[in-house]
């Protein structure tokens, strides 16, 4: 029983690594470009819920709407004032800024709640489902996550396989260019692509920090990492690779803490992603893209 509990615990901390990570290759496949400052959207989410939910008073419900609407806008503005300006510039100097804005955003986060570790309330409710006389127990928050974790996954793909916004994303990918002559708005491509990963990283923050109750200025930068490996490990700019990589990736850290060393699941876990990259360096469902020179 302790195999299926870990197991569970696993999936459950990789369905969230793998929201995040649908958010990092959605930005890598349509703008070729890596937001570290992700995480720490992640973590801007989830202050917005407990301030929903503890300072006013709001249910659950309105705490995880008001964290998307917030970090949607944000995710705008960032791509709007720090990334847009650098469209043609070199990679390191996106690279640069991108790290730059997940320190201002971490230091706002300090001046404006302070350093103190905060306290976060579920929001799923309900007691534990005790399976096999109480051997094996199963949180809500636990089904929640996995759950929604596969409707996004599936939304998405139909979001980009079937709709006008979707097609207009992968003409982007492809060649903007291109898109453009074609009379496609890349810049409104871009930005929706930036909405989408904000949005799925406040979900993300409120379900990380409900399964584990801590909240403080730092909470999104270890899983924006993680996350970020969740994608290169399942070939980043894939949706089914984020989603099987943020698995994989939960699953391996729960195991190699419970059975090897708690201190060590770190280190495990990128040693893993090494391993894979030599074996398979596009990632598990990765494609290799030809250029011509």
């Amino acid at each position: 029983m302790s195999f299926l509990n870990h197991l569970i615990n696993g999936i459950s901390l990789g369905s969230i690594y793998a929201i995040i990570a649908l958010g990092y290759t959605m930005v890598y496949g349509i703008a070729k470009m890596l937001n570290f400052a992700h995480g720490d959207v992640i973590m801007v989410g989830a202050y917005m819920c407990f301030c929903a939910t503890t300072y006013l008073g709001w249910p659950s419900i309105a705490g995880v709407a008001l964290a998307v609407v917030v970090c949607t806008v944000l995710g705008v503005v960032i791509e709007r004032l720090a990334y847009k300006p650098l469209r043609m510039a070199p990679s390191l100097a996106v690279l640069i800024t991108a790290i730059g804005v997940s320190y201002f955003l971490q230091n706002a986060a300090l001046l404006i709640w302070g350093s103190s570790t905060k306290s976060f309330t579920s929001v799923v409710g309900g007691q534990p489902i005790q399976l096999f006389g109480g051997q094996l127990s199963i949180a809500p928050v636990t089904i929640v996550t996995v759950l929604t974790c596969i409707v996004i996954m599936v939304v998405l793909t139909l979001f980009t396989s079937r709709s006008k916004a979707g097609t207009a994303m992968r003409a982007v990918s492809e060649d903007k260019g291109a898109a453009q002559l074609m009379g496609i708005n890349v810049n409104t491509t871009i930005s929706l692509t930036f909405a989408i990963g904000s949005g799925l990283a406040a979900i993300a923050g409120v379900l990380l920090c409900s399964a584990y109750p801590t909240l403080m200025p730092t909470t999104g930068s270890m899983p924006g990492i993680k996350a970020f490996t969740a994608a290169v490990f399942g070939g980043i700019g894939s949706i089914p690779g984020a989603f099987i990589g943020g698995i994989l990736l939960g699953v391996i850290e729960i195991f190699a803490g419970a059975y090897i060393s708690t201190q060590l699941s770190n280190a495990i876990v990128f040693a893993v992603l090494i391993i894979v990259l030599l074996v398979k360096p596009d990632g598990l469902l990765g494609k290799r893209v030809s250029e011509k020179v």
